[in-house]
C-alpha cells in the first residue's frame, strides 16, 4: 500500500512510484493513484517517463516521431437516445429535431462532401437504441422497413462504402456479441467509451449516469470484451472529471488493459477531459483541470505501455498541445474540415495545418491514418472483413498501414472478392492424419491468436481460488437463456458446489432410482452435486441406476448411424483455446474444399452405405456467405437421399451476421436448400464464465440457446453436447444440463445428448499449462450416468464418443446409461488433430462388436433415431 494522508498520497509514495515507472517496473493501483497527484517538477518527471515509453513504442512500430490523426466527417445519424447522461448536449428530444434520423441521402451528402475534401473516415455517432424510448424513432424505422437502429446503421454504412469510399467507424453504443458480429462486415473499426468503472456514478441518484441503462460499467466492460471476442479493432477510453475518484480512474485504465491483453483489439485509448456545457444537469461542475488531464494521460501511458495508441481530443485541451504530447499521446483523433464536433459543438476542431505546426513545434511529424489503425491494416485476417479489404487497401500505404494522404476515396462494391476463397492446401488431411499425422503440435500464431496466456492463467487462478474458498456457483434452471439478452453480465445463481454430506449422496441415489429428472430442480442441488462426486461403490450404484433408466427409456438396443464427417475448411481465427483443428490460412495443415469436392465425398459415402453426412468447418473469414447453402444443394443434387446434418450454431450465427439477416432467416434459407438437422456442437459448457476461458471468440451461451431454439422452431432438430474435463467443475455441468432441459421443455427438438471428454494432447489451452489433461475415468463414468438421469424423460438418447473414449471406454459407458455409439464417421479430423489415438473411422462390424462386448444387440438407425433399412 502506498503511504497516504487524509489529503492523498504523500510525496514519498509519489517519488517511489515515479522510480518504479522510470525503471520500467510494473505499477500497481496505489502507485498509479499516487502518480495522478504529480504536479510541478514531479509532473515534469512523470511526463518525461511517459514520453519515453511512447517514443519507444513508436520506434518499435517503425514510425519514430510520428503522431497521427484521422481526417473525417462526423455523421450524427440520430440525436435521440434512451439514456439520460447529465453532461450530454448531443442527445435531445424528438420535437427539437426535423426528423428522428438523418435519411440516407443526408448521410451520403455529408460523406460525399468529406470525400471531396480528402476525408477518409465517416464517423457514425448516435444515441443508444432510441426506439426503445421514443415512439417517434420507432415509427421512423417502421415506415422505412428497419427493425432497429442498428439495422439502419448497417444499411447506411454499406451505402457510404459503395457510394463514397469513406470508411465507416461506428459508435452506436452498447452492442451484444451478435450485434458486433453483424456490424463488423460493414466497418473497419468501431468504438465505445468505457468512461468509468465507478458503478456508483451510475447507480446513485444524482450521479452523471443515473437513469442511463447503457452506462452501467459492467455492461460496458462486457461490450469491450465482446468486441475483442469478435475481432473488432476497437476504440475506447475514459472520461475524467465527472465525479470519479483517482482510484476509480485508475481502475478504469486497468480494466481497459486487462481486456486488451486478453484479446489484443484495443486500437486506441482516448483520455477525455470533462468540459461543462450549458443546459445540462452538470453545467455548474468545474472543468477537468488540464494538468490533471496531462497526469492522467501519462499514467495511462505507463499502465498501457509502449504499444498502446493514446489520444487526447485536440479541441478540448485549450491549446495545450505541447503539454499533451509531453504526456505521452501519439494520436490527435479524428479532425474534420467539413463537419463540427456534434458532441462538443461549442469547441471547434483545430485546422489540420495548425495541428501539424503544433506537433512539429514539439518535435513530431503529423501523419494521417485511417479509422482502422495501421497495425490492424497490416495484420488483415481476422481483423478486417474481406468485403472491406478493397476499400481499406485503396487508401492505405502497404508498408506502413497509414493513409495515403493524396488518395481520393471512391465508392466500391461492398461484396466478397471473387478470388478470396481458393480451395486447396492439405485436402488429404482427413486420410493422412492417421498416417503421417499433423505437421506440428501447434499453429504458427500460437502466441497471439488466443490472447495473452499469462492474463488467462491469472484469471483461471483467481477463479480457482474463489472456488476453493466459496464453492462453485450453480446456475439456476434456465439461467443461460437470458444471460446475455439485455447486455448485462450474468450473475451466477444457486447453491455452492462445496463438500456434500453422506445424507446428500443417499438422497441423490434415492432420487436417481425414483424420480431422476427431479435432480435438476434447484431444491435438489445438494443431492445432484453429491452424485457428481460419487466414487467407489456409490459410483457403481449410480451407473447401475443410470442403466436401469436407459433400459426403461429406450430398451436394450445399442444404436449407430452409418455416416461420414466432412470438414470443408479448417481455416479459423476465432481463437478457441481448446481446439487443435483450426489453422491459419498459410499453415502447413490448412485446407479448403470446393463445393464439388464436398459433394464428391458425400457421393463416396453414399456408395459406402452412409445415410448421413455431418458437415462442419472453421469460421473461415474468406468463406463466401453463399457457400453454406451451396454445399447443401450440391449434396442433395448429387445424392438426393442423403441426410444433411450440418453447421454448428457458431457457423450459423456468424454466417447470418455476414449475410446481414436474422438467424431465423438464415436457417430458413438453409432448410429450403435441403438442410435436415444441425449438430449441437459449439456448446462446450453453457456457462460464460468458463466459455470465455475456453475460447476467445465463440458465441455466448445465450446465443447458442437462441440458435438451437430457433432451429427447433423451424422444424430443424439438433443434437446436444457438452465438452468437459478442462477448466470446468461439476457445478457448471449441472448448470449446463439445466439449460439443455429448459430448451427441450420449450421445443422438444433435441434428438440426443453427446458427452465429449476433452482431448488435451495438442489442445492449446493444455499446451499453455492452463487446462488439466482431460477428465478422469471416474468423471467420464459420472458424466455419462448423470446425463442419462438428469435428462430422463426429456432426451432419450445418450451417446458416447468412441473417438474420444476408445472401444473399451465406450463399452463401459454403454453399461452405465448410454444407448448410442454415434456413427462410423469414415473420417474424423477434429479429435485426431487434438491428439486422440482412437482412429478416425469404424466399420459397421467394429461398431457391432463394441455393442456385443457390452452384452447388448446393435441396431442401425437414422439420424433422427428411426429404424434404418
Amino acid at each position: 500500500m502506498a503511504d497516504r494522508t487524509d489529503s492523498g498520497p504523500t510525496e514519498a509514495s509519489l517519488r517511489r512510484a515515479l522510480r518504479r515507472a522510470a525503471d520500467g517496473r510494473a505499477v500497481d493501483t496505489d502507485e498509479a493513484v499516487a502518480l495522478l497527484s504529480a504536479r510541478g517538477g514531479l509532473l515534469d518527471e512523470l511526463l518525461a517517463v511517459a514520453g519515453a515509453i511512447r517514443d519507444a513504442g513508436l520506434r518499435e512500430a517503425g514510425r519514430p516521431g510520428v503522431v497521427t490523426f484521422s481526417k473525417k466527417v462526423f455523421i450524427p445519424l440520430t440525436r435521440l437516445c434512451r439514456d439520460r447522461c447529465h453532461y450530454c448536449t448531443f442527445a435531445t428530444v424528438p420535437h427539437r429535431l426535423p426528423a428522428a434520423y438523418l435519411d440516407r441521402d443526408e448521410v451520403l451528402a455529408i460523406a460525399r462532401e468529406g470525400a471531396s475534401q480528402g476525408c477518409k473516415e465517416a464517423l457514425f455517432t448516435l444515441g443508444d437504441r432510441p426506439e426503445e424510448r421514443w415512439p417517434a424513432a420507432r415509427q421512423w424505422l417502421d415506415e422505412r422497413g428497419f427493425d432497429s437502429t442498428l439495422d439502419y446503421v448497417r444499411a447506411c454504412a454499406v451505402a457510404v462504402l459503395e457510394e463514397t469510399g469513406l470508411l465507416p467507424h461506428l459508435n452506436p453504443g452498447v452492442l451484444s456479441w451478435a450485434e458486433l458480429q453483424r456490424l463488423k462486415p460493414v466497418a473497419p473499426s468501431m468504438g465505445m467509451m468505457l468512461e468509468t468503472t465507478a458503478t456508483r456514478l451510475w447507480s446513485e441518484p444524482g450521479g452523471p449516469h443515473f437513469g442511463s441503462p447503457d452506462k452501467e460499467p459492467a455492461v460496458r466492460l462486457r461490450v469491450l470484451d465482446d468486441a475483442g471476442r469478435v475481432g473488432v479493432p476497437f476504440t475506447t477510453g475514459i472520461l475524467i472529471g465527472i465525479g470519479e475518484t483517482p482510484a476509480e480512474r485508475v481502475d478504469a485504465l486497468f480494466a481497459i488493459r486487462r481486456s486488451d491483453r486478453e484479446y489484443g483489439h484495443i486500437q486506441e485509448v482516448i483520455v477525455q477531459n470533462f468540459r461543462a456545457k450549458p443546459d445540462t444537469a452538470m453545467r455548474g461542475m468545474p472543468d477537468a483541470e488540464l494538468h490533471d488531464l496531462a497526469a492522467t494521460v501519462a499514467v495511462a501511458r505507463v499502465l498501457l505501455g509502449p504499444s498502446a495508441r493514446i489520444q487526447a481530443p485536440p479541441n478540448l485541451i485549450a491549446g495545450e498541445f505541447e503539454l499533451l504530447l509531453r504526456a505521452g499521446i501519439d494520436d490527435w483523433g479524428g479532425v474534420s474540415p467539413v463537419t463540427p464536433d456534434h458532441v462538443n459543438p461549442e469547441r471547434p476542431w483545430p485546422q489540420i495545418d495548425e495541428l501539424a505546426k503544433h506537433s512539429a513545434d514539439a518535435g513530431f511529424t503529423l501523419r494521417e491514418r485511417l479509422t482502422i489503425y495501421p497495425e490492424y491494416v497490416r495484420r488483415g485476417d481476422p481483423w478486417l472483413d474481406p468485403r472491406l479489404d478493397p476499400h481499406v487497401r485503396a487508401l492505405a500505404e502497404p508498408a506502413t498501414g497509414l493513409a495515403v494522404e493524396s488518395a481520393v476515396p471512391v465508392g466500391r462494391p461492398w461484396q466478397e472478392p471473387e478470388d478470396a476463397f481458393v480451395p486447396g492446401g492439405r485436402v488429404d488431411l482427413h486420410a493422412t492424419i492417421d498416417t503421417t499425422g499433423r505437421t506440428g503440435d501447434r499453429r504458427g500464431d500460437f502466441d497471439s491468436v488466443y490472447g495473452d496466456w499469462a492474463q488467462l492463467a491469472e484469471q483461471v487462478s483467481a477463479g480457482a481460488a474463489a472456488l476453493a474458498q466459496d464453492g462453485a456457483p450453480v446456475p439456476a434452471a434456465g439461467a443461460a437463456e437470458g444471460s446475455a439478452t439485455d447486455g448485462r453480465a450474468a450473475t451466477p445463481v444457486g447453491t455452492g458446489a462445496g463438500a456434500r454430506t453422506p445424507a446428500d449422496l443417499l438422497a441423490g441415489l434415492r432420487l436417481a432410482a425414483d424420480d431422476p429428472a427431479a435432480l435438476l430442480e434447484p431444491r435438489h442441488t445438494d443431492a445432484a452435486m453429491a452424485l457428481f462426486a460419487a466414487d467407489g461403490a456409490a459410483l457403481d450404484e449410480l451407473c447401475r441406476l443410470a442403466d436401469d433408466a436407459r433400459r426403461s427409456a429406450v430398451g436394450d438396443d445399442i444404436t449407430y448411424v452409418v455416416n461420414r464427417n466432412i470438414n470443408f475448411s479448417n481455416v479459423c481465427y476465432v481463437g478457441c483455446r481448446f481446439c487443435a483443428f483450426a489453422q491459419r490460412e498459410r499453415d502447413a495443415d490448412a485446407f479448403r474444399l470446393s463445393v464439388e469436392q464436398v459433394a464428391d465425398r458425400a457421393e463416396e459415402a453414399w456408395r459406402a452405405g452412409a445415410t448421413e453426412v455431418c458437415m462442419q468447418g472453421g469460421i473461415d473469414p474468406k468463406l463466401p456467405v453463399t457457400v453454406y447453402a451451396d454445399i447443401v444443394r450440391a449434396v442433395k443434387a448429387r445424392v438426393p437421399g442423403m441426410h444433411v446434418h450440418a453447421y454448428s450454431p457458431m457457423e450459423i450465427v456468424t454466417a447470418a451476421a455476414k449475410a446481414g439477416v436474422s438467424v431465423r432467416e438464415w436457417l430458413t434459407e438453409l432448410r429450403d436448400a435441403g438442410l435436415d438437422t444441425i449438430p449441437g456442437t459449439a456448446a462446450e459448457i453453457l456457462d460464460d464464465d468458463v466459455r470465455w476461458v475456453l475460447t476467445k471468440g465463440k458465441l455466448p451461451a445465450a446465443t447458442w440457446v437462441e440458435v438451437v431454439s430457433t432451429a427447433h422452431e423451424l422444424g430443424i432438430r439438433s443434437s446436444s453436447t457438452m465438452m468437459y474435463g478442462h477448466v470446468d467443475h461439476p457445478g457448471q455441468w449441472l448448470g449446463h444440463f439445466r439449460v439443455l432441459a429448459g430448451v427441450q421443455d420449450r421445443t422438444g427438438g433435441f434428438t440426443e445428448f453427446v458427452a465429449l471428454p476433452f482431448v488435451h494432447t495438442n489442445a492449446p489451452i493444455y499446451l499453455a499449462g492452463i487446462a488439466r489433461p482431460g477428465p478422469t475415468w471416474r468423471e467420464n463414468r459420472v458424466v455419462h450416468a448423470m446425463a442419462r438421469l438428469l435428462l430422463h424423460g426429456r432426451i432419450d438418447n445418450i451417446q458416447c464418443s468412441w473417438v474420444k473414449l476408445g472401444d473399451e471406454g465406450t463399452v463401459e459407458m454403454l453399461r452405465g446409461g448410454c444407448n448410442d455409439l454415434g456413427g462410423t464417421l469414415m473420417e474424423e479430423t477434429i479429435s485426431r488433430m487434438a491428439g486422440s489415438d482412437n482412429g478416425s473411422a469404424r466399420t459397421v462390424a467394429q461398431l457391432e462388436a463394441i455393442a456385443s462386448a457390452a452384452g447388448r444387440p446393435a441396431r442401425r438407425r437414422t439420424t433422427a433415431y428411426g429404424h434404418a433399412g
